[in-house]
């Protein structure tokens, strides 16, 4: 039995004259500032640490690994996942430092950064990170799943630009991993989330992209068919600085939403182009043709306004994700979308997107990486808010279209998608060898299991012996 087994409460009571940063227990002030973004995961950690430096969390891992606790982390908690009173949380969202070295095309980014204020710290430079589609989503965590953003098919998955990480091991080390040194972690933690530790730094290599073409052409949910068809049709002919997806979405009249897309069914192609732009333009015309557009946002734009392409929402909310990836998108798979989601369907999902993949999303960078599922073509995803009289149909929907699109699967997720510590779920997000090698990197940098809890990879725990009457 562990000396946090035997007392508890009073082991834990301590932790505030072993942490030199500020710590919250629950009921006292601060606490609540762990309420992720997804609101609906229950996070009610055993305590939570207010991280501004590096040592602050080598201090809670180190404290944590003494007593037999677990310890997790959560910068924004937009992919947030239940955290009960078995872990302590390292809150990272005050390391908000980001230094841009234009010379060599390189930020160096804190722990608690979010992609916007990268952004607008390289733009001066005509400089770009490759963000998601949401810039207000913390950089560590979007790279630690691999990283899927709107210039995907451009430029590839966003983890393959990292320099290197400063990271925290189970046995409360501070590590710089690069190509180099560390391989088998920089390897690891390009995909592995908090597999491998705790990321309190990374350097990212920034991209001379001062400007896109990209938005999105929005029409009634009366044309779902005609444009979902044209847009599957048209996706074959598209070359690799082109992106795309399209959403069947049932967006609320809430502030911030235009007129003509609140409290109705309407379809939107998101679309963002490199290179030349008059050629892109004339690339979207079939799609602008394809009906009749209620607003459309399509236009030379600065990187700094790349949100505007899904227009993802910025506040808190409770919301519920499934994902299913596709080998092709069929005739038939286009119906069954439209049957899930498209009018007259009673569809209770947000949004239904479909993401087209392949071009430098499918080649493998210089140097390889947990990330897997390049091979698939596309990206089923959809978002329900868990509030309202049909919140509670929103996970059996979204269910039932995966296994509608079954015979069309690859059978994998994506990191970043349908975040869960389900371990049937995990096994998704890996192939066979990836998880093996995971978890064995796991066992070495973690021998004590600090960082068993939550979205990550490990073998089975050992069971333990029974006790004796």
């Amino acid at each position: 039995m562990t000396l946090a087994e035997t007392v508890g409460d009073d082991v834990l009571s301590t932790l505030p004259d072993h942490v030199s940063a500020l710590v919250a227990l629950p009921g006292e002030p601060g606490y609540e500032r762990c309420t992720p973004w997804n609101v609906a995961a229950q996070v009610q950690p055993a305590a939570v640490v207010f991280a501004t430096e590096p040592h602050h969390v080598a201090e809670a891992v180190r404290f944590a690994a003494g007593c037999g606790r677990r310890v997790t982390v959560q910068a924004t908690g937009h992919g947030a996942i239940p955290i009960g009173p078995d872990a302590i949380l390292v809150l990272t969202s005050a390391m908000t430092e980001c230094v841009i070295d234009a010379d060599v095309r390189i930020a160096r980014v804190s722990a608690g950064v979010r992609w916007q204020q990268v952004i607008d710290a390289a733009a001066p430079y005509g400089l770009a990170p490759l963000c998601g589609s949401s810039t207000s989503v913390g950089v560590v965590g979007f790279l630690t799943g691999g990283g899927v953003g709107p210039l995907a098919r451009s430029v590839g998955v966003s983890s393959d630009y990292v320099r290197s990480f400063d990271v925290v091991t189970g046995a409360g080390e501070l590590l710089h991993v690069t190509p180099d040194e560390h391989a088998d972690m920089f390897w690891g933690l390009r995909g592995g989330k908090a597999t491998l530790g705790i990321v309190t730094a990374v350097e990212i290599e920034l991209l001379p992209i001062p400007e896109f073409y990209g938005g999105a052409v929005y029409f009634d949910g009366d044309e779902a068919a005609t444009v979902l068809r044209t847009w599957r049709d048209w996706c074959a002919t598209l070359p690799e600085n082109v992106n795309t997806s399209i959403a069947l979405q049932h967006l609320p009249p809430l502030p911030g939403v235009p007129e003509p897309l609140a409290g109705r069914l309407t379809v939107a192609v998101r679309y963002a182009a490199l290179d030349d732009f008059a050629e892109a333009a004339t690339l979207l015309d079939p799609i602008r043709a394809a009906g009749t557009p209620v607003l459309d946002t399509v236009e030379v734009q600065p990187y700094a306004a790349i949100a505007a392409v899904h227009a993802d929402p910025v506040d808190p909310m409770p919301v519920h994700e499934e994902q299913t990836l596709l080998r092709e998108l069929t005739t038939d798979a286009v119906d069954i979308l439209l049957a899930a989601a498209g009018p007259g369907s009673a569809s209770v999902q947000t949004i239904v997107e479909v993401r087209m993949l392949g071009g430098a999303f499918a080649r493998q960078a210089e140097h390889s990486s947990a990330f897997c599922h390049r091979n698939a073509a596309y990206a089923v995803t959809t978002i329900g808010v868990l509030a309202g009289p049909a919140a509670q149909l929103v996970p059996a929907q979204a269910g039932a279209l995966g296994r509608a699109l079954e015979p069309w699967s690859t059978g994998g997720l994506m990191p970043n998608f349908v975040p869960s510590a389900d371990p049937a779920r995990i096994a998704r997000v890996y192939d066979e060898d990836t998880r093996h090698w995971l978890a064995a990197l796991a066992d070495r940098y973690d021998p004590d299991g600090v960082f068993r809890t939550g979205q990550v990879v490990r073998h089975p725990a050992p069971e333990q012996p029974e006790k004796s009457l």
